[in-house]
């Protein structure tokens, strides 16, 4: 009798666990919200762009951007998790449904529209050139010459300058862009490059204000989409209204200057939808 007694108890605890758990399972439900989570693919070591500080907490343009359309698509802030995505591995977390999109400094090109589309863009940047705000030595990208140009490892963009547009620059490799900083800063280097974006954010950091400039070259376009699952029309219709939202409530244009403004940077207006700029 007793040991019935006990089985029964132990049943009823047990329902009650799954009932729970069934509840507050965290799934994602496509967009409908009600309390669900969505996991969206950022950057976390991009300040000014995706940023994860020290206190745990996203700051940055993309993250603005991936929280605003997440409300639109009916999640509350208390329903995001951020999840990092390094570049490399951004068509495959995708494919995998790691993530419901990505928003992650995410150029839009035809290599990669051939595993994933696209939502928006919602930025128009450029390669640019960061360099010492007391330089005025370097005003076109041939001036690089003999120069000490930063570069990045992993990174294309100042063998690109190098190859085609300086080819006496003198590439010197560090292992990330906050390296290539402290070596601009020091005189160590002369310039760094990638898009002008990422060197706004960057230069914004508080530690870093009122040192650096851009040299607004625009050497390339780097046209920023938001990632999704192909052939999900639905959820990129969905997406592409919140970034037409975003960009005529005024969103937008303060999401711009609370992330890039302490750079002076000189933004393009925000890109229509489908405006890929070549």
């Amino acid at each position: 009798m007793q040991l019935r007694k006990v089985t029964a108890a132990s049943a009823a605890v047990l329902a009650l666990a799954l009932t729970a758990t069934a509840c507050g399972s965290g799934k994602e439900d496509g967009g409908s919200g009600g309390g669900k989570k969505i996991t969206i693919g950022i950057k976390i070591d991009q300040p000014g762009i995706g940023l994860k500080t020290p206190d745990g907490k996203y700051t940055g343009f993309d993250v603005d951007v991936a929280t605003y359309v997440a409300k639109e698509l009916g999640y509350d802030a208390k329903d995001i998790v951020f999840k990092e995505t390094k570049s490399q591995d951004r068509e495959t977390a995708i494919e995998r449904g790691d993530v419901k999109f990505i928003a992650a400094s995410y150029s839009i090109n035809d290599e990669r529209l051939q595993k994933v589309d696209f939502a928006g863009p919602y930025l128009l940047a450029h390669q640019d050139i960061l360099i010492r705000a007391d330089d005025d030595s370097i005003k076109s990208p041939a001036d690089l010459n003999n120069k000490k140009l930063c570069s990045v490892a992993g990174s294309t963009s100042a063998k690109n300058v190098h190859d085609k547009l300086a080819p006496k620059a003198q590439l010197q490799t560090y292992g990330g862009y906050s390296e290539c900083l402290t070596g601009l800063e020091n005189k160590a280097v002369d310039a760094l490059t990638t898009d002008d974006s990422i060197l706004a954010g960057y230069a914004s950091q508080q530690n870093f204000q009122g040192k650096f400039k851009l040299a607004g070259f625009k050497m390339t376009n780097e046209n920023y989409g938001i990632g999704l699952k192909k052939g999900d029309a639905d959820l990129k219709k969905k997406v592409n209204d919140a970034l037409t939202k975003m960009v005529s409530d005024g969103a937008w244009d303060k999401a711009v200057k609370d992330n890039f403004g302490p750079a002076n940077y000189k933004n393009e207006v925000a890109p229509k939808i489908g405006n890929i700029v070549k």
